[in-house]
């Protein structure tokens, strides 16, 4: 009995929240930065743990490489990470892990970053993609969508109120459903477009071209969108994606021209 009373207590709070917040019935946001957000951010870190550890446990569809085996790949894409999170402009720094995984799977291209910074490179991708500024472009878009904490808000737009207020009691089932559903979440338009600008801004801070998340947009428009990647269905593309890379590089003024051609094929070799 008490316990429903507090499930009610809290699910009702969470209601009035939303109506004072402007997020509708029907989901749409009326909010800055993403849209409402009911979760913490230590629910984030906590959810980002759950999702990571249920990556590992599945190997056969989730291959991830062992850091202590690949020390080289690691080395060379945490000092991506580190370069990114060195630029001051990462708002979670230092309260997300911010730990990167590769997924051996070649024919994936793919990358994502769950709640809490665990950040995931598919072997598909890192092959695809043509030097170091593309691959710290991508990074810091996923990175992006980690520090503006898109997937807790569009799991908030989702699920509603009345699974996360159980989820908030923990209850078991509507933390696995949140917990599963993390994986392979397809984020909004509007969510695409701000990890894009921060992506920009992260890296214009940095020695690499501030634009260089659009060379993966940009090959796989030169290709006529064929083979479709995997990428795009979790990221669907907003309108003038390419030209807004571009253009915010050159507003803000970026100086970055290294590329980093040399030692990306270096480490994409090590995959061969």
């Amino acid at each position: 009995m008490m316990k429903n009373i507090k499930y009610w207590i809290i699910a009702t709070g969470l209601i009035m929240t939303l109506a004072a917040c402007g997020l509708g019935k029907d989901g749409s946001e009326d909010v800055p930065s993403g849209g409402f957000n009911l979760f913490s951010v230590e629910q984030d870190k906590e959810l980002g743990a759950q999702v990571a550890a249920e990556l590992e446990a599945n190997p056969a569809e989730y291959p991830v490489l062992d850091s202590a085996s690949n020390v080289a790949a690691y080395k060379y894409i945490y000092g991506i990470r580190d370069k990114i999170l060195a630029t001051g402009k990462v708002t979670h720094k230092d309260d997300f892990l911010w730990q990167v995984r590769i997924i051996d799977n070649d024919t994936t291209l793919n990358a994502f970053c769950t709640p809490g910074g665990y950040i995931y490179f598919y072997t598909g991708i890192i092959k695809y993609l043509e030097n170091e500024a593309e691959l710290a472009g991508v990074m810091g878009h996923e990175m992006g969508h980690a520090d503006l904490r898109h997937s807790t808000r569009q799991m908030t737009k989702i699920y509603g109120v009345q699974i996360l207020a159980a989820a908030a009691l923990g209850e078991r089932e509507a933390l696995k459903q949140i917990t599963t559903g993390l994986i392979g979440l397809k984020f909004s338009r509007s969510h695409e477009t701000e990890a894009d600008r921060m992506s920009v801004e992260y890296l214009c801070a940095t020695t690499w071209p501030a634009d260089g998340g659009a060379g993966f947009f940009e090959k796989i428009e030169a290709q006529g969108g064929a083979g479709v990647p995997e990428f795009m269905s979790t990221h669907p593309s907003p309108d003038n994606r390419i030209e807004n890379y571009h253009k915010w590089a050159k507003e803000s003024n970026c100086p970055g021209n290294d590329n980093g051609e040399m030692s990306f094929r270096e480490f994409q070799a090590l995959f061969d």
